[in-house]
């Protein structure tokens, strides 16, 4: 294997067989390989990009880097991915409301980094919560119950581990075949058979523009089906939050609320949405609307509910969190953000709430830092509502009041209100299959 003339293949944009794309990427694994050579490598790749077959067979060697979980003998185990957004608590409404519905799930989730929220971060607002299970924690519970959550783990798609903290350090990091792969390795390591897919577009999103967005959707569709695993993917708007909680204390309250049949709209239709897609691939019903209408019935039996319960308590969590949402930690310290004018909301910049939260604790914007799991923002007007003059659009929480006026600087320009009402964007805005 000649590293260099692979490299110099793809700077000039020609096509990498399966083999040489193998071969290289074990060569690194081994440590054959430099980092400047495979920073070489990622540079070209982003430059020149990857056809299908290439982005296919780069995603079966991050898999083949490591250990691959098994979940055959259960039937048709479904999992969800997120790209990431502002309000994204869907993780935790899902699994339990699919769980209760007979489909199992196996989800690995990572922490928030940035303006975006991490599911596990979330979940660490749950006194005795666990997701460091092992790999025989997590696939015994994924069999006993139903449902299962752990971190990350470096035994998994070992290869990305090695690539993704290159990337961040070269700028190759928004490259979609790079991208895809990424998430579809650990997607697949993971065990699922089935994968559905919230791929988010808008200004809170990692990918603003919807045809990158799509592009995107389209290659990791690919990817999973070329793979073996049924894939679908829904392009999902996210120009403003989803719900009104923006923070890991809030957002666990929110889902909760949604769990008990009144949470947010559009928080509940994405449920919904996703939901059924995971019934569809799991073969538990043929059509969606008959799905979605078996999910929602669920809800207001309360059977999801109680599904959140045991799933808590079988990772050691407080399933009393459920009617005592005080033992999630409380704020020291609030503040309203009034309208100045009187009007309509036309944009709600979910990237700048995004951006609000993360200054007030609750996310990180470096890898190991430290968050404030009850800081955040909860959301009191969206895009299309009216507004008065002097009334509350928002209100912040954190435990250091020092953060509050910096905070608030950004989510005022979050909030861009004029006379005229606007047109509500629709939530799901294409589906991929």
């Amino acid at each position: 294997m000649n590293a260099l003339a692979i490299i110099e293949k793809k700077r000039d944009g020609l096509a990498l067989s399966a083999q040489e794309i193998e071969d290289f990427i074990f060569a690194y694994v081994r440590e054959e390989i430099p980092d400047y050579q495979m920073a070489a490598f990622l540079m070209a790749v982003y430059l020149q990009g990857m056809n299908r077959q290439e982005t296919v067979a780069l995603t079966e060697t991050l898999v083949k880097s490591g250990q691959i979980l098994d979940f055959s003998a259960l039937g048709t185990v479904v999992d969800k991915h997120s790209t990431g957004g502002v309000g994204d608590k869907t993780t935790l409404v899902l699994l339990p409301l699919v769980a209760a519905a007979g489909v199992k799930i196996a989800k690995m989730s990572g922490r928030g980094l940035g303006h975006t929220g991490g599911t596990i971060d979330k979940l660490s607002c749950i006194p005795g919560f666990r997701t460091d299970l092992s790999q025989a924690e997590f696939q015994r519970q994924v069999r006993e119950i139903g449902v299962a959550i752990t971190s990350q783990t470096p035994k998994l798609a070992p290869a990305d581990g090695k690539l993704y903290s290159l990337r961040d350090v070269t700028a190759t990091v928004e490259s979609i075949p790079l991208i895809a792969s990424s998430v579809m390795s650990k997607k697949i390591a993971s065990g699922a058979q089935a994968i559905v897919l919230d791929v988010k577009t808008g200004s809170g999103a990692f990918m603003p523009e919807f045809e990158r967005a799509r592009e995107l959707a389209l290659i990791m569709t690919a990817i999973g089906n070329s793979l073996g695993r049924k894939t679908v993917a829904l392009i999902t708007n996210m120009d403003q939050p989803l719900g009104f909680a923006v923070g890991n204390q809030l957002e666990v309250v929110e889902a909760l609320e949604t769990l008990k049949g009144r949470g947010p709209a559009d928080l509940e239709e994405l449920c919904l949405a996703l939901g059924a897609e995971m019934l569809l691939l799991a073969g538990k019903e043929t059509d969606l609307t008959t799905a979605k209408n078996s999910l929602k019935k669920l809800l207001v039996e309360g059977r999801a509910l109680e599904y959140f319960r045991r799933f808590v308590a079988a990772q050691g969590g407080d399933p009393a969190v459920t009617d005592d949402y005080s033992l999630l930690g409380q704020p020291r310290h609030r503040r309203k953000l009034t309208a100045k004018t009187s009007g309509f909301v036309a944009r709600l910049d979910a990237r700048k709430v995004g951006q609000a939260a993360v200054l007030l604790g609750a996310g990180r914007q470096q890898k190991g830092e430290s968050i404030d799991l009850t800081a955040g923002i909860y959301v009191q007007k969206k895009t299309g509502d009216a507004v008065a003059a002097g009334e509350c659009v928002a209100e912040m929480f954190c435990s250091n009041l020092e953060k509050i006026e910096a905070a608030a600087e950004i989510l005022a320009q979050a909030f861009v209100i004029t006379a005229e009402k606007p047109e509500i964007p629709p939530l799901i805005l294409d589906r991929i299959l």
